[in-house]
């Protein structure tokens, strides 16, 4: 008979009374001083978040390095070493490209804005009077924050003033910022390069500590969560490359003011689903609103016309069923991770919950199953066993 583990049996003698007395008291301390265990998970944290980046940087680029690995050097192992140098310049041509391109335009962008702002303040207030005037519209309140500009723009410069000794901390530490980019640039090529060897060594950790059920489903659930994360945020990346491009030209063709700057708020704000396209049309349409009224109208109509296209034609061509969920559950995940993590939580909350939705829909199913009925509540149809004999 097999013997049972020591948390299995019921205290017989002392020795299991104190084990159980002093379990209570580690447990009650360490609910005492929580605090100090989270500190120092904070930092454990701190000292590996280069890693965290490498393995973020390392998930980016393994689909390219994998693709051209498989098409070119036909799964040349060997040769596996040119993919990964492939994948690391096309990634640091791509943003050499951007910066080349967009950076300039946009530094641009905003010098002029901020030069020319007194001016667009008193062409927009011109414009609310000739409104008030014209159509009897009482724009009284609007016009008197207008006339406060040179104090909204006196805040904004105390604002930046008191940002001043953060950024100068923030160049100060740039030797550290340096030390943990090349930490998580140097750890991503160690975890392409010896891909296979990590994640077999993940594997057999999985089978050495679980049980083989256990173990089974635990590594299915990573596969399916992978298949998730990774279509979803390719495809929302080259989503979103397109919408900055359409926008960018659409704005140049109708000649709008400030189409560097605004094509990549609307760019970046529309890898977040469903509320991107708002985030990035809100600022955008204030910003031409100080130059012309008439523009902002213009860019409100032509942003709508962009997303439903990209709604109904550009996303689901790229995006395809990498998110398998419908358009209700996206709009929850994104209020809910938005409401827990922010910012990040929006971005991550749709391939999250896809994972967890089709991971409870199994569970559904097999419940299901194990009671024997179908998901209208009627009997399955008994199956004959496959072995019977006719008579």
């Amino acid at each position: 008979m097999q013997k049972k583990a020591w948390f299995d049996k019921k205290p017989d003698n002392i020795l299991d009374w104190l084990g159980i007395v002093f379990a209570g008291i580690a447990f009650f301390l360490l609910l005492g001083h929580i605090n100090i265990f989270l500190d120092g998970g904070r930092v454990i944290l701190g000292i590996l978040s280069p890693f965290a980046g490498g393995i973020v940087l390392a998930y980016i680029l393994d689909p390219l390095a994998r693709t051209f690995t498989h098409r070119v050097l036909h799964d040349n192992q060997k040769l596996r070493w040119i993919g990964i140098l492939f994948a690391y310049i096309v990634a640091i041509f791509i943003v050499f490209l951007l910066a080349w391109l967009v950076i300039p335009q946009v530094v641009s962008s905003v010098t002029t804005l901020y030069a020319n702002l007194p001016g667009y303040f008193e062409k927009l207030q011109g414009s609310l009077e000739y409104v008030q005037d014209n159509y009897d519209i009482q724009l009284t309140h609007a016009m008197q924050a207008l006339d406060s500009y040179e104090s909204l723009l006196t805040k904004a410069s105390d604002m930046i003033t008191s940002w001043a000794p953060q950024i100068m901390g923030y160049i100060g530490n740039v030797a550290t910022n340096a030390v943990a980019v090349f930490t998580a640039i140097a750890s991503s090529i160690y975890m392409l390069a010896d891909k296979e060897r990590l994640l077999h060594q993940l594997r057999t950790l999985v089978h050495a500590f679980l049980p083989p059920n256990v173990a089974a489903n635990t590594l299915r659930i990573c596969t399916f969560a992978n298949q998730n994360f990774s279509g979803f945020f390719i495809g929302k990346i080259i989503d979103s490359a397109i919408i900055w491009v359409i926008t960018f030209v659409s704005m140049n063709l109708l000649g709008m003011s400030f189409s560097p700057l605004i094509s990549v708020v609307v760019g970046v704000t529309n890898i977040i689903p469903v509320f991107g396209p708002f985030i990035g049309a809100i600022p955008s349409i204030v910003i031409l609103l100080f130059v012309d009224p008439i523009q902002a109208l213009e860019f409100l109509v032509l942003i709508l016309i962009i997303q439903q296209l990209d709604g109904n034609f550009i996303g689901p061509k790229i995006l395809g069923q990498s998110i398998g969920i419908s358009a209700l559950w996206v709009l929850f995940s994104i209020v809910l991770g938005g409401d827990l993590f922010g910012l990040v939580g929006m971005v991550l909350g749709v391939p999250v919950f896809a994972t967890c939705y089709g991971l409870l829909k199994e569970l559904v199913h097999f419940l299901l199953n194990l009671r024997g009925i179908d998901s209208e509540g009627n009997a399955l149809p008994v199956k004959e066993d496959s072995d019977q004999t006719q008579t």
